[in-house]
């Protein structure tokens, strides 16, 4: 036999121990660490582990749109500051099953900076009425991003009702009858 040349006989008998245990079913080719039964269960429910809380990571929706707008309403209701600014354009009241969005387009002047934001109050319609382009109202706004204004919230409203529109049942409860 030539050097570097191996028999038939020594090519088929396998490379390492014998199959005597459970070791037998893990490739030699593994590093000494991951051969251990025990290391491979921990790395099988690790990478088990990731893969779900990855799951459970981007399965997670986040808040819908008028969430998010109802949030933005309500801080700026709380801390925003006030200035008066006009309405330039009004939503007319219509009266149907599928009522078209109302929004209403306002202005207002902060530090010598006019802008004009338009506020869409469709899920405010009962805080609204007799609402037309001209009026004074006031707006709220972040005194950080000025363009981030309400007119309009479910606590707090920059209209200005007039004298012979109806005040809502919330505001009169506590005024007694004459």
């Amino acid at each position: 036999m030539l050097w570097g040349q191996t028999s038939a006989a020594q090519r088929s008998t396998p490379q390492g121990p014998p199959d005597q245990s459970v070791l037998s079913s893990i490739p030699y080719q593994l590093s000494l660490p991951f051969r251990s039964p025990r290391n491979l269960a921990a790395l099988a429910i690790g990478a088990a582990a990731i893969a779900g809380i990855a799951w459970y990571a981007l399965r997670q929706t986040g808040p819908s749109d008028e969430e998010v707008e109802r949030s933005r309403r309500d801080l700026l209701a709380a801390t925003g500051r006030i200035t008066d600014g006009s309405i330039t354009d009004a939503p007319a009241q219509q009266e149907g099953s599928s009522p078209a969005p109302l929004i209403i387009v306002y202005n207002y002047r902060i530090a010598g900076v006019t802008y004009e934001c338009a506020q869409d109050v469709t899920l405010l319609a009962d805080h609204i009425r007799d609402v037309r382009a001209d009026l004074p109202i006031q707006v709220r706004y972040d005194p950080h991003n000025p363009a981030n204004s309400i007119v309009v919230a479910e606590a707090w409203s920059g209209l200005r009702l007039s004298p012979h529109s109806e005040m809502p049942k919330a505001a009169t409860e506590g005024f007694a009858e004459s």
